[in-house]
């Protein structure tokens, strides 16, 4: 049997075996945000290293941007803090800085795909969990800790567990209206949220190969709700035309030279793994989650699991989010009262997302009471959202069209929910407090099942619309 493209990335980058059983892995991109690098660069400084490969690391800020006002200093010292530490860190070494000024600026998962510094045959790291969305172009990528983010700076490599692989294999066609954010959240519901503890994840099949490029970054991106360390999807032809172009994509004959290398990567079909899964795509209904992580989700035409029918070792959970969210076991999801609306995030905050959301906005409205963001990923993203008029029909149907940050996924910025508000949300976490408030309720759910939720001002099949 032949390799699969995990091992392939990952023995073209490990630079040997260490005592402690782990493997030095050289990172071949460094991707850094403004909440978990002070801490590693101050790191640096204490003991007098430098970067050591400046060329392979890039910036951005994201988490704590305002969305809706660019003014210095930010009204938050603390993220102003953060921010001026940031900026000095990457003058001081040179690292290219997507501020503000450059245009560039955005979530980190979305700026780096959309630039073609994401590309195939890469080892990705980045201080923010959700590192896994570059996956979705054959590449190994995944989250790290600032002491790993201090390694990476000053040596551009890491010690690292090397993770088992199992492929899940998505059969069948998703069904009209069903998209790659209903299949993750059908993926975590099936196998649970620890169910990929040690593994990396492959996503293969015929559903997944009908998934856009910014369909399977959302797929990838919410793989480290699962457990797992990473997920990932092998390129095609539909990974090389989106990058194609792109500004740091290759071209002329070194474009040539780079996709041989990338398409000798793909895992074949007799490729090997540590386990094997399936999952069908035909079955699958849009998503909601009911609870308190992502893997409580259900279909919307479904009610929420009675605790009793759970396995024992998932009620404890069940009851803490039965009592916390306010719901009822038993009860259908569809109904649910909504208060705010987040339309963004680095799960779904592309100029897709921003096209799906605004094709079912149009020429409706908001309904009373409901408080409605859209918050593009990117300054690209808003550029292109404008130039098509997306901002237009967003601000008529009602809802607040922000500047790019990841806003209200963590609401490390003004973005937050207030006392015990609903949220219906195309993020990635619905976690007790993760939109700001300590007693804020999170339903995910993709960027159509936002929007429809905002227009009836409960949860809806968007299907209906």
């Amino acid at each position: 049997m032949s390799k699969n493209l995990f091992d392939k990335v990952w023995d073209a980058h490990r630079v040997g075996s260490l005592p402690t059983g782990q493997d030095q892995l050289f990172i071949g991109l460094h991707l850094v945000h403004e909440v978990t690098s002070p801490q590693a660069f101050g790191m640096l400084e204490e003991r007098g290293l430098k970067v050591l490969y400046p060329g392979r690391s890039f910036a951005t800020c994201d988490h704590i941007v305002p969305t809706d006002s660019r003014a210095r200093p930010f009204a938050d010292p603390e993220a102003e803090a953060m921010m001026a530490e940031l900026e000095k860190n990457v003058k001081k070494h040179g690292i290219a800085f997507f501020d503000f000024a450059s245009g560039r600026q955005g979530i980190v998962h979305v700026v780096g795909p959309e630039l073609g510094l994401t590309q195939p045959g890469m080892t990705i790291v980045c201080g923010d969990s959700h590192t896994a969305t570059h996956g979705a172009f054959g590449a190994i990528a995944f989250g790290i800790g600032t002491s790993q983010v201090r390694d990476v700076l000053a040596t551009q490599t890491m010690a690292i567990d090397r993770p088992k692989v199992r492929k899940i294999e998505v059969t069948g066609k998703l069904g009209k209206g069903v998209g790659a954010k209903d299949l993750i959240l059908a993926i975590m519901a099936q196998f649970g949220v620890e169910g990929g503890l040690g593994y990396a994840y492959e996503y293969a099949g015929e559903a997944v190969r009908a998934l856009s490029m910014e369909g399977r970054m959302t797929l990838c991106n919410m793989s480290v709700e699962g457990g797992a360390r990473s997920g990932y999807v092998s390129p095609d032809q539909t990974t090389y035309d989106y990058l194609k172009g792109r500004p740091y994509a290759p071209s002329g004959a070194d474009w040539d030279k780079a996709l041989v290398w990338w398409k000798s990567l793909a895992s074949q079909a007799d490729a090997s793994f540590d386990d094997e899964k399936r999952v069908d795509g035909g079955a699958i209904e849009p998503m909601v989650t009911w609870g308190i992580n992502p893997g409580h989700a259900i279909g919307v035409g479904q009610k929420m699991p009675k605790i009793g029918d759970m396995p024992a070792a998932e009620r404890d959970v069940a009851r803490k989010a039965y009592e916390y969210m306010q719901f009822k076991e038993g009860a259908p999801i569809a109904g649910t009262k909504i208060n705010v609306a987040f339309v963004g995030s680095c799960t779904n905050g592309r100029i897709s997302d921003l096209r799906e959301a605004a094709a079912f906005a149009k020429g409706r409205k908001v309904a009373k009471g409901v408080r409605a963001l859209v918050v593009p990923g990117s300054m690209q993203v808003d550029d292109q959202a404008r130039a098509e008029g997306l901002d237009k029909v967003f601000a008529e149907a009602g809802f607040e069209y922000r500047q790019p940050g990841c806003s209200m996924c963590l609401a490390m910025n003004p973005d937050k929910l207030r006392g015990d508000e609903v949220s219906a949300s195309s993020s990635n976490r619905n976690f007790i407090g993760r939109q700001g408030s300590p007693r804020g309720r999170t339903l995910l759910m993709s960027p159509s099942m936002v929007v429809a939720a905002a227009l009836a001002g409960e949860v809806v099949d968007a299907r209906s619309l």
